[in-house]
């Protein structure tokens, strides 16, 4: 018989405090979060309607950037709306069903993210080492086959860990001092053995980063090789140019998760508020960074988004006359 002080998961509703230790700064964070998650619903829109709209750019490496940015925004939706609740007003208040759901999806989208950044590597990859073979290679039908793979992929990996959390008792408080409903932060909850769950999540986040880092680094350690048999400068300069935004991203995306994978894993010394300060700027930054980066240092996509504001502009003085 369970003892009184333990509750079923069905029962519980769980309250995220936001940054333990930052309470009073809260509403001067909310600033940073709002505009972040501004820049990232209008970037990632922009570029999914300036692809989507120009014939020209309806190449592999763009529709892979659909799919990050379409990702992002997703994302993005998923954390940002509920984070600026708890920042504004201190509404951290869900349900146990509502908790699992955010976490299944805040964490498939990531993997999904790192599925479509190692299509992108791969893409790299064979347009500069077998650039005869590209077309033949990444055809429409194989780029939709690796947008499947990404969202089945995150979505099965994912799928175990909210089964596992619901075979747990808590008899512990309901409180979880984070900003959104991780995985291993609810799971310090729980009573009994939690070792399931710790193993598989290490598992699957090992899965993830490590088997998709090691397969990028291998396709840039080849695309190093293959520049450097380049006789030319200039070709060398403008093969590793067309690699500059996919690099950018992936420093973006990788740097802060492993960042906060191995703080919350071996820094037990490491502050609370730094542990979900990093996981934050995990969530909140690449999203927003990535259709900037690639707005830059694109050409083609730089010139369609330039094109396209100076039509607006073109528009708005003729209805003025």
């Amino acid at each position: 018989m369970e003892s009184p002080n333990h509750t079923s998961l069905d029962s519980s509703v769980f309250i995220l405090t936001g940054i333990p230790g930052l309470e009073q700064f809260h509403l001067w964070l909310s600033l940073p979060v709002c505009l972040l998650g501004t820049v990232t619903v209008v970037g990632n829109i922009t570029i999914l309607v300036v692809i989507a709209t120009e014939p020209a750019l309806h190449k592999p490496m763009y529709l892979f950037l659909c799919m990050l940015s379409a990702i992002d925004l997703a994302a993005s939706f998923s954390t940002v709306p509920k984070l600026l609740a708890i920042l504004w007003c201190g509404a951290g208040h869900l349900s146990a069903s509502a908790c699992l759901a955010q976490m299944f999806f805040i964490h498939a989208f990531c993997m999904m993210e790192s599925t479509v950044l190692l299509a992108m590597a791969f893409d790299r990859y064979v347009a500069i080492c077998h650039p005869l073979r590209y077309t033949t290679v990444l055809t429409d039908t194989i780029i939709a086959r690796i947008g499947v793979v990404a969202v089945v992929r995150g979505s099965i990996l994912m799928l175990p860990c909210p089964f596992l959390i619901q075979r747990l008792s808590f008899c512990k408080s309901h409180v979880i001092p984070h900003t959104y409903c991780e995985h291993m932060s609810v799971v310090k909850l729980a009573c009994g053995d939690t070792r399931p769950n710790r193993v598989y999540g290490l598992t699957a986040a090992l899965l993830v980063i490590g088997v998709d880092l090691f397969c990028i680094g291998l396709s840039y350690f080849l695309i190093a090789q293959a520049v450097l048999r380049l006789s030319s400068h200039e070709a060398w300069s403008k093969t590793l140019g067309t690699c500059g935004s996919h690099v950018c991203v992936i420093l973006i995306s990788y740097t802060p998760a492993l960042f906060s994978f191995f703080t919350h894993r071996f820094g037990h010394h490491v502050p609370l508020h730094i542990h979900i300060l990093l996981a934050n700027v995990y969530l909140l930054f690449p999203p927003a960074l990535n259709p900037m980066v690639y707005g830059v240092k694109t050409k083609e996509i730089r010139e369609r988004v330039v094109r396209v504001f100076q039509k607006g502009q073109g528009t708005g003085l003729k209805a003025s006359e």
